[in-house]
């Protein structure tokens, strides 16, 4: 549905030309969920931004619906924009406008008929549970409820995309949980596709069908959300990974602790309830010392991490034999 090939975006400053967006390619299908994850300055804030051409790329191709959006016109790019809608992380609601009509703004915009703004204004008070607050100003409701509005107003001319640029950044834990959950409802209603760009890897995990990694401008690293936590091959997707609550983040420097090699062992939903250690130590001459371990839940799946020390002489056997059951076995080293 979405797909943007060899996308570069340069600005110019001070101290010469800076490349924020560097020869970027990905694809993003239907009723997908697709994440964007990087630290500050990674470029992708800038990236969304050229997608509904806000920013005006340098160079690349941005096709939508078979659509080659950096060719149109300003008529015909204000049309497209129609299908695609945006939050972000500081709500930007009307503070003056109450919420019935911030959610109604954007059917006026479209010279919408006052009987249908009113059906889909209800329709969707009613889809974030706020029917009770539409008389309400932005300044009488919780960051929560704001966030609520905003999704609502973006979604409110039934656009077939949503962007969403840090849109739980400024929220409290159990708000972002309940946007997260508004979110995977207007996937599962109106069969959106999402573009998430966040910088927070537990808000990828529990949301993301595939995760882009960003790293000055560039797509380091792409995969499905739960191949990319059970085998992360580069070490900036290792990092994001590691500073989960539920990670250990000192095995780096434990492995330099231990006599032998330690091994980062990930499992699937298909086998980390299996006692694949057990059967490993009894077919091969091994011993296996446990470091650390955790379980992540990955969207509607689970991903299982283990930090091992393997001693013994059929160490390379073992791991094979793990490999063969489909766990992944990657050896810590300090980086």
């Amino acid at each position: 549905m979405i797909e943007v090939k060899n996308l570069v975006k340069e600005f110019s400053t001070d101290n010469g030309t800076l490349r924020a967006i560097d020869d970027v390619s990905f694809k993003v299908n239907k009723a997908e969920v697709f994440g964007i994850i990087g630290l500050s300055g990674a470029g992708k804030s800038t990236l969304v931004r050229c997608i509904n051409k806000l920013e005006e790329p340098t160079s690349g191709e941005i096709i939508i619906d078979d659509v080659p959006i950096l060719e149109l016109n300003n008529e015909e790019l204000l049309k497209h924009r129609k299908d695609i809608g945006m939050i972000f992380q500081s709500f930007n609601l009307f503070m003056q406008k109450t919420v019935y009509d911030n959610i109604a703004y954007p059917l006026k915009i479209v010279d919408t008929p006052k009987d249908k703004i009113k059906a889909r204004v209800e329709e969707l008070l009613k889809f974030i549970d706020l029917e009770d607050k539409k008389d309400n100003y932005p300044a009488q409701l919780s960051g929560g409820q704001q966030q609520r509005v905003a999704i609502a107003r973006a979604i409110a001319t039934n656009p077939k995309i949503l962007l969403s640029d840090e849109g739980t950044s400024a929220l409290d834990p159990a708000n972002t949980k309940s946007i997260l959950e508004l979110l995977k409802k207007i996937v599962e209603k109106y069969h959106m596709t999402i573009i998430m760009i966040t910088h927070q890897m537990e808000v990828a995990q529990d949301i993301c069908d595939r995760i882009a990694v960003m790293e000055n401008g560039k797509i380091i690293e792409e995969n499905t959300t739960d191949e990319l936590f059970k085998n992360p091959k580069h070490s900036m997707t290792r990092s994001f990974i590691k500073n989960l609550g539920s990670n250990n983040s000192e095995t780096e420097v434990l492995a330099k602790d231990f006599d032998n090699p330690i091994y980062r062992l990930a499992y699937l939903d298909s086998n980390y309830k299996e006692a694949v250690l057990s059967q490993c130590i009894k077919k091969f001459d091994v011993d296996i010392n446990l470091i650390a371990g955790n379980i992540n839940r990955i969207k509607d799946k689970a991903v299982g991490y283990l930090i091992v020390e393997f001693i013994g002489n059929d160490t390379d056997n073992a791991i094979e034999y793990l490999r063969s059951l489909n766990v992944s076995v990657e050896e810590v080293k300090n980086e």
